[in-house]
């Protein structure tokens, strides 16, 4: 998520939100909670697309009954420099 400014390493506060705005940068969990990931929301009628902030990844689209989206990130906490 390089293009939202998160980078390996930072802390992300999540709002706990089962229902953000399209356009919101969400964590969810996939494959009935098997995997978790960090994407921009955008739904599609019964499909959501989780879309990477950065060009190395494709979208996510898969049926909104099968993501469940845990809230969203409201605050990057970046480490201090070493």
């Amino acid at each position: 998520m390089t293009g939202a400014r998160i980078e390996d390493g930072d802390l992300l506060i999540v709002e706990e939100n089962e229902d953000p705005s399209d356009g919101e940068i969400v964590v969810a969990l996939l494959g009935g909670g098997e995997e978790v990931t960090v994407k921009k929301l955008h739904r599609e009628g019964e499909m959501v697309r989780l879309r990477p902030m950065n060009g190395d990844h494709e979208d996510i689209v898969v049926p909104a009954d099968q993501t469940q989206i845990q809230g969203r990130v409201a605050y990057v906490i970046h480490p201090p420099l070493r």
